[in-house]
Parts: structure tokens; sequence; C-alpha cells
């Protein structure tokens, strides 16, 4: 599967990296930096520490909103 993978995960990080263009998009820089970690176990502490911010932000974000609706 590292065939598949690792070409796949550097073109999604090109991709990602000209996210100016129209039809590509920044979305495509994690998900490439998480198929690249499957394969390269340096990068698998940074990554899952990056997955745990984003998911303690998202939740932070979501008890602040329903805060401010409850106040309304």
């Amino acid at each position: 599967m590292i065939v598949i993978r690792l070409p796949l995960g550097i073109v999604l990080i090109c991709g990602g990296i000209l996210s100016f263009l129209p039809i590509l998009g920044i979305w495509m820089l994690p998900l490439g930096l998480m198929l690249l970690a499957i394969d390269f176990p340096p990068l698998q502490g940074p990554i899952a520490t990056a997955i745990i911010r984003g998911w303690r932000w998202w939740d932070l974000r979501r008890m602040r909103k329903r805060r401010e609706a409850a106040r309304v």
C-alpha cells in the first residue's frame, strides 16, 4: 500500500501548497500529511498532536457558541 499512499500523499501536499488555484484547496495539505504519517513514524507524533488540538479547539468553539445561544 505504500506504493499508493506515498505518491498520493505527496500529490495532496503539493495541491495544498498550491491552494491559491481555484480547484485546489488547503484541505489537501493535512490530508496528505496524514497519509504520509502512516508510513513515516517521525510524522506520527506531530500529526497526532495536531489532530488532538484540532478536536479540542472544535469542542471549545462549539461550547462557546452554545453558551452564547443560551444567553440570548
